[in-house]
C-alpha cells in the first residue's frame, strides 16, 4: 500500500511556498544558461524572461509536496530541467511553424533566425543534462519522457505530410509530445519523496491525463485565441492541418487542410468535453491521497488547465 501521507502546513501557505519555489527555478535557468557565446546566452534569456505558465515544475513541486515535504531546494534542479526541455521545444517549434511571436515577446526564430534558434533549442536540451546529473536513476524517468516528446512531434509531422491526422494519430501526437513530460512530471515529485510505487503511478496517472487536456486547450486556443491574450502566433497549428479541429474523421479523400474550417465550430465543443473529461480522471488517479493543502493545490492545478484563455 502506498506511504501515509503526513499532516501539512496551513492551506493558505502552501501557494506561496509553490510561488517562492517557482521563483527559485527562475532564477536557475537563467543561471544555467549562462554562455560566453553571447547569441546562446541572449536568446535563451529572452525566451526564459518571457514567462509562462510553468505548468511542469509546479507540477513536479505539488506532487514532491504532496508527501509533506517542503525541502524544495533538493528539487528545484530537477523542475528546472523539465521546463527547459519544453523551453527547448517551443524554440524549435517555432522554426518549424514559422511563429513569430511567443510567450507575448518576438520568437527567437524572428529575432536571430533559423540557424541561431535551432542552436539555442539545442543548448537550452543541452544544459539539462548538467541540472540532471545528480539524480541518477531520476534521469530514466527523464530520458523516456523527452525521447517521447521527440517522436510525438516527428509522429506529427510525418501525419502532416502524409495527411493521415485521424482523430486516433491525434491522441497518439499528444500522448508524446505534450502528455510524457506531464506525466514525468507527477513520477518524478513523488519518485524524489521517496514515494512507493503505487503513489508513484497515481501522480504518473495524473499528470498524463492533465498533460492531454492541456494540449487540446492549447489547441482549441489555437483557432479561437487572442494572440495578444495567448503570447503566441496563433492559426499556424491549423494552416499546417495539425491542430485538434483539422482532425479527419477517417475520409481519406479528404484534404485535411481543407476541411479545417468546416469542422472547426462544430468540434471546438467536443475538444473542450474531452480535455474536461480527461481533467476529471487525473484528479481521480489522486483518490488514494488523503485530503490536503497540496492535493487541493494539484486539484487546482488540473482545473487551470481547462480553465484557462492563454
Amino acid at each position: 500500500m502506498m506511504e501515509k501521507v503526513r499532516n501539512q502546513s496551513d492551506a493558505a501557505h502552501m501557494p506561496r511556498m509553490i510561488d517562492a519555489a517557482i521563483h527559485d527555478v527562475n532564477q536557475l535557468m537563467l543561471d544555467v544558461v549562462a554562455s560566453n557565446v553571447a547569441p546562446l546566452k541572449e536568446a535563451s534569456h529572452h525566451i526564459l524572461e518571457a514567462g509562462g505558465k510553468r505548468v511542469r515544475p509546479r507540477l513536479v513541486l505539488l506532487s514532491y509536496a504532496l508527501f509533506d515535504r517542503d525541502d524544495f531546494e533538493k528539487i528545484i534542479p530537477v523542475a528546472a530541467a523539465l521546463e527547459l526541455v519544453h523551453t527547448a521545444s517551443v524554440v524549435h517549434d517555432d522554426i518549424n511553424d514559422h511563429g513569430v511571436v511567443r510567450r507575448g515577446r518576438p520568437s527567437v526564430n524572428s529575432i536571430w533566425g533559423r540557424t541561431f534558434a535551432l542552436l539555442t533549442g539545442d543548448f537550452l536540451f543541452t544544459k539539462v543534462y548538467e541540472l540532471m546529473a545528480p539524480y541518477k536513476d531520476m534521469n530514466i524517468i527523464f530520458a523516456e519522457a523527452t525521447v517521447a516528446l521527440v517522436e510525438g512531434e516527428t509522429l506529427q509531422a510525418s501525419a502532416v505530410k502524409e495527411k493521415n491526422l485521424t482523430r486516433q494519430v491525434y491522441m497518439e501526437i499528444i500522448a508524446l509530445k505534450t502528455a510524457a513530460l506531464f506525466k514525468a512530471g507527477g513520477k518524478l515529485g513523488a519518485s524524489l519523496a521517496d514515494a512507493d510505487d503505487e503513489a508513484i503511478e497515481a501522480l504518473g496517472n495524473f499528470g498524463y491525463n492533465i498533460g492531454l487536456a492541456f494540449q487540446i486547450v492549447d489547441d482549441i486556443l489555437d483557432v479561437v485565441g487572442d494572440e495578444t491574450q495567448t503570447g503566441k502566433t496563433t492559426g499556424l497549428d491549423q494552416d499546417q492541418g495539425k491542430g485538434f479541429t483539422s482532425i479527419e474523421n477517417g475520409n481519406g479523400s479528404q484534404d485535411i487542410m481543407e476541411t479545417v474550417k468546416g469542422k472547426l465550430l462544430e468540434n471546438i465543443d467536443q475538444a473542450q468535453a474531452q480535455a474536461e473529461q480527461l481533467v476529471s480522471i487525473g484528479i481521480d488517479a489522486l483518490e488514494i491521497f488523503p485530503d490536503s493543502p497540496a492535493k487541493q493545490e494539484l486539484i487546482a492545478l488540473a482545473h487551470s488547465v481547462v480553465n484557462r484563455s492563454t
